[in-house]
């Protein structure tokens, strides 16, 4: 008898510790797939196919960024100047749009200012040895008064035929351009993270930057190297934003979208210590968010409380991780 019930104590310890595992890599899955299904259940418009599209649509840009941002944490950062990149970004990629006439020298301007905007961030992490909370909030401040100082505090619009095409284009009638984007870069980033050295040597330095050092990896520029990749495809959400609506306020455009971004990272299971999470997590983080966003329209309800429901989110999922 005693023996009976040490093996019945020890399978429901195996099954307790098997549902504490499926939790533990699978929920922001799990919560995505209550609240999909609570969002269909209470408003039939929910699940029309234009619906889900719109959902995909509006969570598209903030996915993009939200990908860099993930590359961030996880080496243990953080990049708070994202949605001020994305506006002096814009910026400049009109300007450029406007004064050459093709949209290809717009695109390369905000992929290149992106990125240089990226390698400063990390250099300023890694040979400035300042915070990452600092650097990025420095550079956040000084990216929107550029933005402002060249768009003279307005919008600055295209004056070029097909810039809206980039976002406003249906692949099979159906599907958006920014839509298809979105899901090859989560594949590319995702690949990047889980089958190259630079991923692996970005969870080695946000897990111990000390141990990573010691084993002969070059910290400076994977710090470097993650920022640039960060900035690098807060271009890319730019040059979607400003098709969308054939212009970039200076003053407005990615205001917030460093809040979005951190939220579906930490709601995804990415820490913010660094060292732990997964671009897959991430993904559904994002889509959560959208999700979220969109049944709380479909009621009617306040969009002014919606940064409420994001940040109760956050608390909530960093209160999981420390009981992980």
């Amino acid at each position: 008898m005693a023996e009976l019930k040490v093996n019945e104590n020890k399978s429901m310890n195996r099954g307790k510790k098997s549902l504490q595992w499926l939790w533990s890599e699978y929920s922001v899955v799990i919560a995505f797939v209550i609240i999909f299904i609570v969002a269909a259940l209470m408003n039939d418009r929910f699940l029309y196919i234009q619906n889900q599209m719109n959902i995909l649509m509006q969570v598209s840009t903030i996915g993009i960024i939200a990908l860099g941002m993930t590359v961030v944490m996880l080496s243990g950062g953080i990049d708070l100047s994202v949605g001020s990149v994305l506006a002096m970004v814009g910026v400049f990629s009109v300007l450029a749009l406007n004064a050459s006439g093709s949209i290809f020298i717009g695109i390369l301007t905000a992929l290149a200012v992106g990125a240089i905007t990226g390698v400063l961030n990390g250099l300023l992490v890694a040979k400035g040895k300042i915070a990452s909370f600092i650097a990025t909030l420095g550079m956040m401040a000084g990216a929107r008064s550029i933005a402002l100082f060249y768009a003279d505090g307005g919008s600055v619009s295209g004056e070029v035929d097909g810039l809206t095409a980039i976002a406003n284009t249906e692949l099979f009638g159906i599907v958006d351009l920014p839509i298809i984007i979105f899901l090859l870069l989560t594949v590319v980033v995702y690949l990047l993270m889980q089958k190259t050295r630079f991923g692996r040597y970005v969870y080695a330095l946000g897990s111990n930057e000390k141990a990573a050092l010691l084993s002969a990896i070059r910290v400076d520029r994977i710090k470097i190297g993650v920022y640039t990749l960060c900035s690098l495809l807060v271009g890319v959400a730019a040059i979607i934003e400003t098709s969308r609506l054939n212009s970039i306020s200076s003053s407005s455009s990615g205001n917030l979208y460093e809040l979005d971004a951190i939220a579906a990272v930490i709601i995804g299971g990415t820490r913010m210590t660094g060292g732990k999470g997964r671009v897959i997590g991430t993904f559904f983080g994002v889509l959560l968010l959208g999700v979220l966003n969109n049944m709380m329209n479909l009621m009617n309800i306040s969009p002014h409380l919606q940064g409420l429901v994001k940040g109760l989110i956050i608390i909530v999922a960093v209160f999981f991780q420390k009981r992980d």
